[in-house]
């Protein structure tokens, strides 16, 4: 197993160097979901929420939130990225809206945080614009799906691993 990279030969905690890193394309897959009531999934998916298009503004701030990274985490370098698909997906028989983001830049470190961040953003999101009818919301399973480019290549999630 390899080393942490956030802390240097004394332990204390550090931003890496990549600096002589060479620019390759990289791509990060993340997924999640929210499970609720089938009364708040319906309110969703017919749009009569009285807060407007809850997916539409879930994908917006899911988004936002992947390009806002580090300054959220405190350790992550500014990223420039060249595109996010975030996939919102009301699953009526699970009671849950499933959301999964890919994030793309041309750089030298990987875009995981981004993809985790834009999930779990969105995933809030959904929470805050139904919280007034359903509080008992969870927010489950997100996590990396798949990451590719850079020095340790290609990496995706076994189908049986939870």
């Amino acid at each position: 197993m390899s080393k942490l990279t956030h802390f240097n030969e004394s332990g204390a905690a550090h931003m890496v160097d990549v600096g002589a890193k060479p620019m390759t394309q990289r791509v990060a897959v993340a997924e999640g979901y929210i499970e609720m009531r089938s009364e708040t999934l319906d309110l969703i998916m017919q749009g009569g929420h009285k807060k407007g298009d809850v997916l539409g503004i879930a994908r917006i701030a899911g988004i936002l939130a992947s390009k806002k990274t580090s300054e959220l985490i405190p350790l992550c370098h500014p990223i420039p990225i060249t595109n996010v698909d975030l996939v919102l997906e009301p699953q009526r028989e699970r009671g849950r809206v499933y959301c999964q983001a890919t994030v793309k830049t041309v750089g030298q470190t990987g875009v995981e945080m981004e993809a985790l961040t834009a999930v779990q953003v969105a995933l809030l999101t959904v929470y805050d614009m139904c919280k007034a009818v359903d509080r008992g919301m969870t927010i489950q399973s997100v996590r990396l799906l798949e990451k590719a480019g850079g020095r340790s290549g290609h990496w995706q999630r076994e189908k049986d691993q939870a």
